[in-house]
């Protein structure tokens, strides 16, 4: 996954504490002049070095797969993060520059006028450092909610399974995969798109949990559900969209089969590809009082492996096995 080696931000006190420890080592090798000249090229060259390693070690968001680009935005923001890592990059050249600047106005001869000018350097550096506190303290906290993103291939087919908040999405992934995505009896559990995958016939089908979509304009989407919109976008190869004819979810049935209306619309019948789609009525122990493709019941197994079997048929995936001459 494109977001999973991002390192740990250092903090600024990390960085400076790291640097100057370095230079004093290094002036210890030298006496004079050149032990102040030594220690600000090494000080200078960490704190430079380190901020840049902070910067190249984030991918290019324009080269980033656009459903990966989509969570980010959602969960970060790209527009924050390139702004957090220009002011890295200004603090990295900042005090490469320092370290030139006052490595030429050091005195040839004159050891206490150069440790004098040696120490306002360093007060300048920490100063660039302290300006970039929060600009490190953002990235840090962004990487750690950018490394919990799902791992998608692209290669895989993939089910997206979408609908109002708990209607069954991720208790039906948890019956038929290896995933265990939390459940419980209140909307919103999932808080972002979670992956369970199921072989059949040598594929690996990647099921995809959504967080709850509400039936509501995408402006007015918060973070969690646009996480949903970016998988229907991107992702996939078969929707199947849950409902609830019980209630029990918290919803209308009329407000769920709205919704599905609009999904269907949004993704499938406008786009270009070939989605397949499907219906599926959860908690058919207690109503199956709606038209649907399928029926099931989590809760007493009923119909779970036959909704799995349609929705793989649904995205038209075969293994195409090698021809003999």
């Amino acid at each position: 996954m494109i977001f999973e080696d991002l390192p740990t931000t250092p903090t600024s006190e990390e960085l400076l504490d790291k640097a100057f420890s370095r230079a004093a080592r290094a002036g210890r090798a030298k006496s004079g002049v050149e032990a102040q000249e030594s220690m600000l090229q090494t000080a200078s060259n960490v704190l430079s070095d380190n901020l840049q390693n902070v910067v190249t070690a984030w991918p290019d968001f324009d080269e980033v797969d656009p459903f990966y680009r989509e969570l980010a935005d959602a969960v970060v923001g790209v527009d924050a993060a390139r702004t957090h890592l220009s002011e890295v990059t200004w603090a990295s050249r900042k005090t490469k520059s320092l370290g030139r600047e006052y490595i030429g106005r050091l005195p040839r001869g004159d050891a206490d006028a150069a440790k004098k000018l040696r120490k306002q350097a360093f007060a300048r550096m920490g100063s660039v450092l302290r300006e970039i506190e929060d600009d490190l303290q953002f990235l840090n906290e962004a990487r750690d909610d950018l490394k919990t993103f799902p791992d998608i291939r692209p290669d895989e087919p993939a089910i997206v399974v979408a609908g109002y908040p708990n209607v069954g999405k991720s208790s039906f992934v948890n019956a038929v995969t290896s995933a265990r995505n939390e459940t419980a009896q209140y909307p919103f559990t999932t808080k972002g798109v979670r992956v369970g995958h199921v072989e059949r016939d040598r594929i690996r089908y990647q099921l995809v949990d959504t967080p709850g979509l509400l039936d509501r304009p995408a402006d007015e989407r918060n973070d969690i559900e646009e996480q949903a919109v970016s998988a229907l976008t991107h992702l996939a190869d078969a929707v199947l969209f849950v409902v609830d004819a019980s209630g029990t979810c918290g919803y209308p049935l009329d407000d769920q089969l709205a919704l599905r209306a609009d999904v269907y619309e949004t993704f499938v019948e406008g786009t270009e590809s070939e989605i397949g789609f499907l219906t599926v009525c959860n908690k058919s122990d207690l109503s199956t009082d709606v038209e649907a493709d399928a029926y099931m019941s989590i809760e007493t197994d009923e119909g779970v492996e036959d909704v799995l079997t349609a929705a793989i048929d649904a995205t038209g995936y075969e293994l195409e096995l090698p021809t003999r001459d």
